[in-house]
């Protein structure tokens, strides 16, 4: 998938459909000149429902398409025939989108289980033909209900996508290459910033054909929180995964620093991600000897306060198995 492909965020203008009229017809055959009413009931309107798709990973769908109407309930008929009800709509979404009220931003619905089914408008009722409407006193009421409308609304779609492993980083700091390495992803990689634009999803395969789910989130920067740079962009798909990997490359000035402010951003937007399971992979270790990451390790277990850490090269393949262990034991203690 192409990152101009990949749509996390969209506005949909849903209409659902009317309910058909209720019937009003009397009883007529060759015998029978003055049979009672037998006058059906309408259709009900069609609803919009939203539905959990697995195969999906992005909103692209409604780009380019943001109108769907379900169709009206058919009208009842005699012989106390209901009318057809009107066709459901179905929006296919990928798993983790969430619906919110363009106005409030209130999140009205969440999508998190392949085939989940929610009617997010639902179709008008029926009318009622005139046959329910017949009574000791009124015995041929040449009356019926009309069908109830159906509603209109729009909505916004946005996407956060469902992945076990969150990667966190700086721009460049190397997450594309890990996860190329790690997965059968194939992220862009160049070596610039923000060459990441939209998240990556790649799968982990672990041994005895385990595997867990990987995402490449596009570099943070200083003001991230407020929407600085690609700001929200990215932050909302780091809520959703359990646990979050922090990559700093060796070759910074100062790690313990990088990852306080890497933390700091995350705290800001959502003080709740704090919580989540972190490990801290300093990356492109392969240019250091066994001295300096001594060294280091004195440095960092000052800095880092008890966070578990590790050194890695994507590139060397320098502790890839040791970081998929670490990974799995933190996602299934």
């Amino acid at each position: 998938m192409t990152e101009g492909n990949f749509v996390d965020y969209v506005r949909v203008f849903l209409t659902s459909g009317n309910g058909g009229k209720g019937s009003v017809h009397l009883h007529r055959e060759k015998y029978i000149t003055k049979g009672g009413p037998d006058g059906g009931d309408g259709g009900r309107g069609g609803h919009v429902i939203l539905r959990g798709n697995k195969n999906l990973w992005t909103l692209v769908t409604y780009k380019f398409k943001k109108h769907f109407k379900a169709t009206h309930g058919e009208h009842g008929a005699k012989s106390r025939s209901t009318g057809a009800d009107g066709k459901d709509v179905y929006l296919d979404v990928p798993l983790g989108t969430i619906v919110k009220d363009p106005e409030t931003e209130e999140v009205i619905y969440e999508v998190t289980k392949d085939g989940e089914e929610i009617i997010i408008l639902k179709g008008g009722l029926g009318g009622r033909g005139n046959w329910h409407f017949k009574s000791p006193t009124n015995q041929t009421p040449r009356y019926a209900q009309p069908g109830m409308e159906g509603d209109e609304k729009d909505f916004i779609f946005e996407l956060k996508v469902l992945a076990d492993v969150g990667l966190v980083g700086f721009p460049n700091a190397g997450k594309s290459t890990l996860l190329s390495v790690i997965t059968s992803a194939k992220p862009k990689i160049a070596d610039y910033e923000f060459t990441t634009l939209k998240p990556n999803l790649g799968i982990v395969q672990y041994r005895d054909f385990q595997s867990f789910v990987m995402a490449d989130i596009p570099g943070i920067i200083e003001g991230a929180a407020e929407g600085k740079g690609l700001g929200h962009y990215f932050l909302r798909h780091i809520e959703r995964n359990s646990t979050l990997l922090f990559l700093i490359p060796a070759d910074s000035k100062d790690i313990g620093k990088e990852y306080e402010i890497l933390l700091d951003e995350l705290r800001r937007y959502n003080p709740e991600l704090l919580d989540k399971e972190r490990l801290i992979a300093i990356s492109k270790s392969d240019m250091l000897d066994e001295e300096l990451i001594a060294e280091m390790k004195v440095e960092l277990d000052k800095d880092l306060e008890g966070v578990p850490y590790m050194f890695i090269s994507s590139v060397a393949q320098l502790g890839i198995t040791e970081l998929k262990d670490k990974l799995w034991n933190m996602l299934n203690v």
